[in-house]
């Protein structure tokens, strides 16, 4: 098999990420980036290979965010 070659892009730009990239776009852990992206219900599995889908981790993370102004 070939080897997945690694390009440089920003995260926020990406389609897709590996649990690697997912826990550092996240700035967590590895466990708790895969608990964020089940939560969001954006895993995607191709045979053995886990990626997550990003739009839908942004999706779910700007649904968790407190609008500050609707307290003001």
């Amino acid at each position: 098999m070939n080897k997945t070659s690694r390009k440089t892009m920003q995260l926020s730009n990406r389609l897709t990420a590996n649990t690697d990239s997912l826990s550092e776009y996240l700035d967590c852990g590895r466990a708790t980036a895969v608990k964020i992206g089940e939560a969001a219900g954006a895993k995607i599995q191709i045979g053995k290979r886990v990626l997550w889908n990003m739009s839908k981790v942004q999706s779910y993370l700007d649904s968790l965010s407190v609008d500050d102004r609707r307290f003001t």
